[in-house]
């Protein structure tokens, strides 16, 4: 992504929350966390090479990712101006994704100082979005729901493992919490927008599929390919690599439920409810890392 990319998605940001504070969008707040990237270390999940390489290659697919998701809603957004609190969330979610790709293009910069080779990786990405934005529009917002149940879903699973996130880097765990509660806040966004202008089950069903066996695939090429470019300093990490490879396993099979749940009839993703889980990590962020973004939402509990 170009440095005229990424001024063009804070100016939109920017633009954005003016109008989101004009009709406050209920429960999603667009916020610009103050984090040093650079500061994360190479291994900064739970100390394992093998997890660290997880999350990096899933912040590999979010900048180009993020950008899909906001087209996606995007194209259909004048089918509903009738409906003001929906268009209002569309805005915040909007501000939330590009502050989303804007940060992990930076943390992913910051990554290439290591010559990880990821150029073969990111084409591979690049090439995957270009053919969904190659595809019908109620695709492509179909597609959007499954990949924003997909994050929803690791967003709650990262949040109720407080074990991995105490043994974590603090800068990390302020980036990827940050990411993790917004994920959740706008999970029902693209839903409802679907919802609302399409409302096809066959589709929403059949585009699921691909996107799960599309999001499997790019986490496994891209954990696989850290892993093996970094080989001569990860063996030395053998127990750390083996709890990644269990954590990582039980990431998976601790979302079966909630992913099989997606292909229920009445299926809503607010249907599963985290609003406890992250109001304690938007206070434990505010009180204890010191990210006044989550502050006003702790004094006002």
């Amino acid at each position: 992504m170009s440095s005229s990319d990424l001024d063009s998605k804070t100016q939109e940001s920017n633009l954005l929350t003016s109008s989101f504070k004009r009709l406050k969008a209920k429960g999603i707040t667009v916020r610009r966390p103050k984090i040093n990237t650079k500061q994360i270390p190479r291994y900064f999940i739970g100390k394992s090479p093998l997890i660290s390489y997880f999350f990096t290659a899933l912040s590999l697919t979010f900048p180009d990712g993020e950008q899909f998701f906001v087209h996606s809603v995007r194209n259909v957004r004048d089918r509903i101006q009738d409906n003001e609190q929906l268009q209002a969330r569309i805005s915040a979610f909007i501000g939330q994704e590009a502050m989303h790709a804007q940060l992990h293009d930076t943390f992913n910069q910051d990554w290439r100082r290591d010559d990880y080779h990821l150029d073969a990786y990111t084409r591979f990405i690049s090439e995957g979005i270009k053919y969904m934005k190659s595809q019908p529009k109620i695709a492509q917002l179909a597609l959007t729901c499954a990949f924003e149940h997909f994050t929803a879903i690791f967003a709650t699973n990262i949040l109720n493992n407080s074990k991995l996130i105490e043994q974590s880097d603090p800068e990390a765990i302020k980036f990827w919490l940050w990411h993790a509660i917004e994920e959740i806040e706008h999970k029902s966004v693209a839903f409802e927008t679907y919802k609302a202008v399409y409302d096809n089950e066959t589709v929403r069903l059949r585009t699921m599929r691909y996107a799960m066996a599309s999001f499997v695939m790019a986490s496994l090429y891209g954990g696989g390919h850290l892993y093996l470019k970094d080989f001569k300093n990860n063996w030395k990490y053998p127990i750390q690599n083996a709890k990644g490879l269990f954590f990582i396993i039980g990431m998976f099979t601790q979302s079966i439920p909630e992913l099989k749940d997606y292909f229920r009839a009445d299926f809503h993703p607010d249907d599963h409810n985290q609003d406890e889980l992250i109001q304690y990590w938007k206070h434990k962020l505010a009180t204890e890392y010191g990210m006044t973004e989550f502050a006003q939402v702790t004094q006002a509990a």
